[in-house]
């Protein structure tokens, strides 16, 4: 089955979430750059990822498989904007409504997961 993963609502919300967590992690301390600035960045990046990996997978098992790693994702980089504002290098306001999108994200992934797996458990035939 092929899927356009850039028709997909989760993916469009990921990948804008993404180019706003490279916004604000721009102006992290250079020390972090190594750090918590490549961690939070490959967070973001990975939840968008594992959309567009996901779509490219023949059996539902396996693209629900890729959802649960997106939204796992999702979940890091929400920690570590939190974490990252914690340590000061992240102002509260920008944070806070990356962290709201993050959480809408999750929800949406977590929608989109279960209305593949119920179609799938009610017996569609495809795997």
């Amino acid at each position: 089955m092929i899927r356009d993963y850039r028709k997909l609502k989760v993916f469009q919300e990921a990948d804008a979430l993404a180019v706003a967590v490279y916004k604000a992690t721009s102006a992290m301390p250079l020390e972090e750059r190594y750090g918590l600035q490549i961690q939070i960045r490959r967070a973001a990046v990975s939840a968008a990822c594992n959309i567009v990996e996901g779509t490219g997978r023949p059996k539902e098992r396996d693209y629900c498989r890729f959802l649960h790693i997106a939204r796992s994702s999702a979940r890091e980089t929400g920690y570590l904007i939190d974490l990252s504002v914690r340590l000061g290098f992240i102002p509260s306001e920008a944070a806070n409504r990356l962290v709201r999108r993050y959480a809408g994200l999750d929800a949406g992934l977590l929608r989109l997961t279960e209305t593949i797996e119920s179609t799938q458990s009610a017996g569609s035939g495809i795997d």
